[in-house]
């Protein structure tokens, strides 16, 4: 069983803002913060994509084989 709040709360809102902040803010910066703009958009959106992976595999009943 997927937990939806994991999934759609958190790692598909960090993925938008991610892409948001590499693709849209970025490059209006100037050339001294547009690196670390970048970085952390991608990174935003990385954890964002591990978040909503997660989500996708966790259960809260543990599982016993």
């Amino acid at each position: 069983m997927a937990s939806r709040e994991i999934t759609v709360g958190v790692g598909i809102p960090m993925i938008v803002v991610g892409a948001l902040m590499a693709f849209l803010w970025a490059p209006f910066e100037t050339d001294s913060y547009q690196p670390q703009i970048e970085l952390v958009g991608t990174t935003i959106g990385i954890l964002g994509i591990a978040f909503f992976i997660a989500g996708l595999f966790y259960t809260k009943e543990p599982v016993m084989h």
